[in-house]
């Protein structure tokens, strides 16, 4: 098609949108903690509930596209965008009315629709993109999903207003790509699908994806979602933490993102000489170590190399992942990326997210509660926090160590701001929350360090852990390598580096 990199633009702008959500979201989680006092388990939910609307969606537009269209889609995809940051902006009020359940609810419903409109887009662009480059499908998969580091750039950098401006307009600041698509696809012709080109039917492209090297590929995808977007959930905020300093952190973020844009543009050289596998199976390896040197981290200069190495591991994984299935099924692109996408986003989503914050409640609790006791009972959430089959944990409350971290600063401060109007039930949250510092404040020299180490202990074991899934992953490479012969139908990509860079 003549316009098929204006669609391709397109599909980029997308993920630009998804990335800027997703980074403005990570860099927000120590506001929301101290704001409105959530737990790490509860910040881990609603990072979850975004990403589990983003997979549950997936399938189900996958399913849709030959019954739909691609451009009625995207169209259905930009509403829901608009819906969701309009929801943001009701999440203060929500709270000083009705409390922390109150917002918990509305961000995470603000994030799941958010991620209905990324799932949609998702599920659209992975299989159009593979009809309109059929020559250089893993090539063009990675150039298309330089979209999603580089709107993490964006985002982290918008990161930096955090505290100037309000976090709800920081937030709605992906709304500027989603104008941008939707003049896009408002106008464009969109290609036809295999299905309503009568080359294939439902049937027949499920029945050419049964079989063990699918589900394997599927076991090894549901991995790639946990490591790499479950963990970018979170680690703008812990690598913060290791560096005792937001900005660096942030700026650690924006590096990393900036590293993975340019990489990928650079994947078809390195395919046509490793394969595609092969380069899966050493980006598992590098991931791995990655997440490891960060968990031991304890300067500047060394974490900027860990985050490199981790960076290098993560950047070709999804994609390259679509590009084998493409390769491989190449009349079932359509379903089998849309499956793909729904397990790897539902196990970002409902273990990735949710299971680091647990990770970090379990060992940041345990530690605090060895070390220092009395100080866990000041300072432990009020509720118990639960994920999977794993034992109920409590953490430990953000509020209260958001507190202890300013020395009541900021909550003292809202008090003088409200004034008379403190009483009313406008502010009956951080009414509690100041109750709980003018008790507790006289133990805030005792008990600041204890909670501020508890907290980065949780943070790097947290990752420690994490590095064992990239090395599952490697496993479930090397078998799809040494088990499965290549199809005759497979031809490598060959393409040049110039054309790499100017491909868009």
């Amino acid at each position: 098609m003549e316009n098929r990199k204006k669609l391709l633009v397109a599909g980029i702008l997308t993920l630009i949108a998804a990335g800027i959500g997703f980074a403005v979201r990570g860099g927000l989680l120590e506001i929301w903690s101290a704001q409105y006092g959530f737990t790490m388990t509860e910040l881990g939910q609603i990072t979850g509930g975004g990403l589990v609307g983003f997979g549950a969606v997936i399938l189900f537009a996958g399913f849709l596209i030959d019954t739909i269209g691609y451009k009625r889609l995207m169209l259905i995809a930009l509403v829901c965008h608009i819906v969701s940051a309009a929801m943001l902006f009701a999440a203060t009020p929500v709270f000083n009315a009705s409390g922390k359940e109150a917002v918990y609810a509305l961000l995470y419903w603000s994030m799941f629709i958010f991620a209905i409109g990324n799932g949609i887009c998702e599920g659209v662009i992975n299989p159009l993109t593979a009809d309109l480059f059929p020559e250089a499908k893993t090539h063009y998969l990675n150039i298309l999903h330089s979209g999603w580091p580089a709107g993490l750039v964006i985002g982290g950098l918008i990161v930096f207003a955090k505290g100037v401006v309000a976090w709800e307009i920081l937030m709605a600041t992906f709304l500027v790509p989603v104008a941008i698509y939707g003049f896009i696809i408002a106008f464009e012709t969109f290609p036809k699908t295999a299905a309503e080109q009568g080359a294939t039917s439902y049937s027949g492209m499920i029945q050419k994806l049964i079989g063990p090297f699918f589900l394997i590929l599927l076991v090894a995808h549901a991995c790639v979602g946990y490591v790499e977007l479950g963990t970018d959930s979170w680690i703008n905020k812990i690598t913060a933490s290791i560096l005792s300093s937001a900005t660096l952190g942030t700026a650690l973020f924006i590096y990393t993102s900036l590293l993975m844009t340019v990489l990928r543009f650079f994947a078809g050289p390195i395919v046509h000489r490793i394969s595609s596998l092969g380069l899966l199976l050493a980006s598992a390896l590098i991931g791995a170590l990655g997440l490891y040197l960060i968990s031991t981290g304890t300067n500047v200069f060394f974490m900027f190399f860990a985050a490199t190495v981790y960076a290098v591991g993560k950047t070709f994984l999804w994609p390259t992942m679509l590009g084998v299935l493409g390769e491989r099924y190449p009349q079932s692109a359509t379903i089998g990326m849309a499956i793909m996408g729904c397990v790897g986003m539902l196990s970002a989503g409902a273990l990735g997210g949710p299971g680091i914050g647990y990770k970090q409640d379990y060992f940041a609790s345990n530690q605090l509660q060895n070390v220092a006791p009395e100080t866990f009972s000041r300072v432990k959430a009020p509720n118990e926090n639960q994920f999977l089959f794993f034992p109920p944990i409590t953490g430990i409350d953000g509020s209260a160590a958001a507190m202890l971290g300013d020395n009541g600063a900021a909550i003292e401060s809202e008090r003088e701001i409200a004034g008379e109007d403190w009483s009313t039930d406008k502010f009956e949250e951080p009414r509690k929350q100041y109750e709980w510092w003018q008790a507790n404040k006289e133990f805030a020299d005792v008990d600041a360090e204890p909670v501020s180490e508890a907290t980065l202990y949780g943070s790097r074991m947290a990752l420690r852990v994490t590095a064992l899934v990239p090395l599952t992953m490697a496993v479930l490479y090397l078998i799809l390598l040494t088990a499965f012969k290549k199809p005759e139908h497979i031809d490598e990509e060959v393409v040049e580096e110039t054309e790499a860079i100017g491909a868009v």
